[in-house]
């Protein structure tokens, strides 16, 4: 365990005394750097003396002074030499040592001058012995203390878990697998993480991995048996004649390593990756990431993109900050002046609790935990600044301990995999070690919580199944936290199906809800008649689209919950190559109806929000009532019934892919002309491309006859339905002519049913019979002119953009939430709908003027050409005065209007 820094500065001055004056001429070198490892509580035979010569960059040979393997390389010289040659001189020896050996220090002296290169930060101090005191925290690393900045995308996260996947594969492969290799890998990421930040004293078990066992790994695992033993016997239960490499470990306690496991067998390949581990700086290791990483690692095709596989600090603070974080520093800094309020607010943090009810490897915990106790440590310094006045804000001599009060036992989680649990508990330790090494630098005490006290609660289950209350009572948690995992309906297995009808067994037509929903509906049960307040993230989807009606009547109109704070949809990622983004929302909510209410709002979902205070969060995430959007089957308006398009069933027979193919196709078969028709989907609506298709609805039956080639694909579709797994499409061999559906009408408008959330208008677009409209598209048979310019409208796109479903982030629209529950104007006059008319009329005018572009092009937010933009705006004030005199002064207020519309609408059909 390190020393205090209040003892290593007296050891220290000691050493100066001992050296200074004429002592340094009768110097020894070996007797220095006894005397100079002693300061920091360092043996000196932990630092050899290089016997072996080794191999430089000029391919000659020399002696290195002292070296510690990957920590530290020191050359000595005599009083007055060059230093910088000595510096020059320690280089030359990298060329001789493995990668995992290069030290990050190299450290030079005569014995009156000292000079120290950080190689990983590029800094050089020099400095004399006399000012060796002033200058002792440079030397921290050698002691166990090192200020660190951890980084979520520092690279060496990656590499870590990448080392243990590499072991993990080894061991798998030879049988050493299932819960044994978990733990013996959960156990390993603990000690290479102690070995590098002072809870073991520093490098212990490398080097004894290094020093004590055969370079074919062939007695490996019976050492590494030998320290797990002694990690978990206390020193006075230790045999007395223990080998003292051993007994130098100390007891950890926790029960991280009483479980007995087999005994894994290594070999030399092992044994380096061992080796390659631990010579990494695992004191740069992110907790609240690696283990998401460690997690995936041992999964090989998840390894190849590791850094998809964590959630970012920055996504997990914008949940917990609007959760209590913010409030919570509000409430110190107000009463950060007198002892007894601060006391009374110290103790109120150290009897929060909180639960992760799909914790995975604890990421969510582990940062909740971090800041908990960063804002613990500015009660304690503000407690001491007033209590020891005449310490002059010096509180190496304060029994700092007995200030702390946040433990991780106020930390529960819940997580179905057995592996993502033991690493999340072992999270939470290494955590709160960095913590008190923070504390430790900042304080001048050395704070080491071993044997291990507190375990945070995490529990091995299925969190749909078991009730929370056997993990926490719901008396005294304050906050649930978490990332439920986001399965869509169609990516849910059986199992999963099964655990989502558990806790929604109430809710009709639950079985298109999206898997993440289960915990919101839980967690609303759970939270009844209490203050426990929740932040969970989730995909957009259950605040869109048909899931709205579905999922939150439950919560709002049955369960009574009430949304505090939301951020509508953003990206989920981080900055690692081919992360895994998702687009997503955060959802606050309790029972208990705050005062303030914050909306944090993205005009660029990969941007910073902008914050909006709310008067009401709806389940759409709008301040604005809380209204449901249900399915309807048909109009709220009277207004045209619209059909989704035509579905082949033809495993492509029917249809031309372009225009190579049906010129080809017509070589061969010049009579079939008049049964192509151009078929339009989604992406020829929108990107003018072209495709046809074989429309042979009341074909003459002695033409088709005569139609060889139309024949053989009629044949080829007939084999294609009756071969198909699906009974839908097998019923339809009987009439291979045609297509499923034989929709046709005279005129119609076209609804492309996925369109880019980045334009301001979805286009839509008249057509004739001549043209067959394709199933990626909705149409509305027979509608007019004025019907297409309300829809094409900003009126139209704001109720789109609140109410329709999303794929990814892109607008999905339907039929039976979007279009049929759409509040067209009422009573409106005639000049009315004809200026909506005649300003619908030019918007398609203006479209014809650049016949070579794409609807794609012509609404792309950059592009829009200046005179489509103004048609446009002139339809949508041509629409706005249909619904209202006043002006609308924004899209927030468009939505509240419609939604009042639509509750009036809807009122007597709610009635009937």
């Amino acid at each position: 365990m390190p020393l205090s820094w209040n003892e290593i500065r007296t050891r220290a001055i000691s050493f100066v005394k001992e050296w200074e004056g004429e002592s340094r001429e009768r110097a020894e070198k070996d007797s220095f750097w006894n005397d100079f490892f002693n300061v920091f509580g360092i043996s000196r035979r932990r630092v050899a003396t290089f016997e072996e010569p080794v191999k430089k960059l000029n391919n000659n040979y020399g002696f290195i002074d002292l070296f510690w393997k990957g920590k530290l390389l020191i050359e000595h010289k005599s009083k007055g030499k060059d230093l910088s040659k000595a510096y020059t001189q320690a280089l030359e020896y990298f060329e001789g040592l493995k990668e995992r050996e290069l030290p990050k220090y190299i450290l030079v002296s005569d014995f009156e001058r000292f000079k120290l290169y950080d190689l990983d930060n590029r800094n050089e101090k020099e400095f004399t012995l006399n000012e060796f005191v002033d200058n002792i925290h440079l030397f921290g690393f050698i002691a166990g203390y090192e200020k660190r900045v951890i980084e979520d995308e520092a690279p060496v996260n990656i590499e870590a878990a990448e080392k243990m996947g590499f072991l993990h594969d080894k061991l798998k492969e030879v049988g050493y697998e299932g819960y044994d290799l978990e733990v013996l890998l959960v156990r390993l990421l603990f000690c290479l993480f102690a070995d590098d930040t002072g809870i073991f004293n520093t490098g212990i078990f490398q080097e004894y991995i290094d020093l004590h066992t055969k370079e074919d790994g062939s007695d490996l695992a019976m050492h590494i048996a030998q320290i797990f033993q002694t990690l978990d016997t206390p020193i006075e239960r230790r045999q007395k004649n223990l080998d003292e490499n051993l007994n130098q470990f100390p007891y950890v306690n926790g029960e991280l390593f009483t479980d007995n496991i087999r005994i894994a067998h290594f070999d030399s390949e092992m044994r380096e990756l061992v080796l390659e581990a631990g010579a990494m700086d695992w004191g740069e290791i992110s907790p609240a990431i690696f283990g998401s990483m460690f997690q995936a690692a041992m999964n090989p095709k998840e390894r190849r993109n590791l850094g998809a596989h964590y959630t970012s600090e920055k996504n997990i603070m914008k949940v917990i900050k609007p959760l209590f974080l913010d409030d919570l520093w509000e409430e110190f800094n107000k009463l950060r002046k007198t002892v007894k309020t601060l006391q009374a607010f110290h103790n109120k943090i150290a009897s929060l609790n909180f639960l992760d009810p799909a914790c995975g490897s604890g990421n969510f915990l582990i940062i909740t935990y971090r800041e908990l106790r960063l804002l613990e440590i500015e009660v304690v310094k503000a407690l001491l600044k007033i209590q020891f006045k005449g310490l002059n804000a010096d509180f190496t001599t304060v029994p700092l301990q007995s200030f702390l009060k946040v433990s991780i036992t106020q930390f529960y989680g819940i997580e179905i995999d057995e592996f993502a649990s033991k690493v999340a508990e072992v999270g939470m330790w290494l955590i709160e070690h960095q913590i008190n090494e923070q504390l430790s630098l900042e304080f001048g005490q050395n704070i080491i919580n071993l044997p291990l006290k507190g375990v945070a609660n995490i529990t091995n289950a299925n969190a749909l199944r078991i009730d929370w209350d056997e993990v926490v009572r719901k008396e005294e948690l304050s906050y649930i936290i978490g990332n439920p995992p986001f399965y869509g309906q169609s990516l849910q297995t059986i199992e999963q199906k099964k655990d989502l009808e558990s806790v929604c067994a109430e809710l009709s037509g639950s079985g298109i809800l999206d898997f993440v929903a289960g915990w919101f509906v839980k967690a609303a049960d759970f939270i009844q008649n209490s203050m426990i307040e929740v932040g969970f993230v989730s995909t957009n989807s259950i605040t869109q689209g048909e899931q709205v009606g579905i999922l939150w009547n439950r919560l709002v109109n049955q369960l009574g919950i009430k949304i505090n704070f939301a951020h509508r949809t953003f990206n989920w990622s981080n900055k690692a190559k081919g992360n895994a983004a998702v687009h997503v929302v955060i959802i606050g909510f309790a029972i208990v109806d705050k005062e303030k209410k914050f909306l944090f709002d993205y005009s660029d979902i990969k941007g910073e929000p902008t914050i909006i205070q709310a008067k009401q969060i709806n389940a759409y995430l709008l301040d604005a009532k809380n209204c449901l959007v249900v399915r309807r089957k048909y109009p709220i308006s009277e207004i045209p019934k619209i059909k989704r398009g035509n579905s082949a069933y033809d495993g492509g027979n029917l249809i031309f892919q372009d225009e190579e193919e049906l010129t080809s196709f017509l070589t061969k078969e010049p009579d079939s002309k008049e049964f192509i028709k151009p078929l339009i989907g989604a992406k020829e609506f929108l990107n003018n491309k072209k495709r046809w298709c074989l429309w042979l609805k009341d074909a003459n039956p002695s033409k088709l006859r005569r139609l060889k080639f139309v024949l053989e694909r009629v044949n080829n579709v007939r084999k294609f339905r009756e071969n198909s797994k699906g009974k839908e499409t097998q019923k339809y061999a009987s009439t291979p002519t045609l297509f499923r559906d034989l929709n046709n009408p005279e005129t119609y408008i076209v609804f492309p049913r996925v369109s880019s959330e980045r334009r301001r208008y979805i286009p839509f677009g008249f057509f004739d019979k001549s043209s067959i409209v394709a199933d990626s598209c909705l149409f509305a048979p027979n509608a007019n002119i004025y019907h297409f310019g309300v829809l094409t409208s900003e009126m139209h796109m704001s109720w789109v953009k609140c109410v329709s479903g999303r794929l990814k982030s892109d607008f999905r629209y339907s039929k039976d939430i979007v279009y049929n529950n759409f509040p067209f104007p009422k009573f409106i006059s005639d000049s009315q709908k004809r200026k909506i008319e005649n300003a619908a009329q030019i918007v398609l005018e203006t479209r014809k003027q650049f016949p070579e572009n794409s609807l794609a092009d012509l609404y792309d937010p950059i592009a829009m050409p200046p005179n489509l933009v103004k048609a446009h705006q002139a339809l949508d004030k041509a629409v706005d005065k249909c619904y209202r005199k006043a002006p609308f002064k924004n899209e927030r207020e468009r939505i509240e209007f419609l939604f009042e519309l639509y509750e009036e609408y809807t009122a007597p059909l709610l009635k009937s």
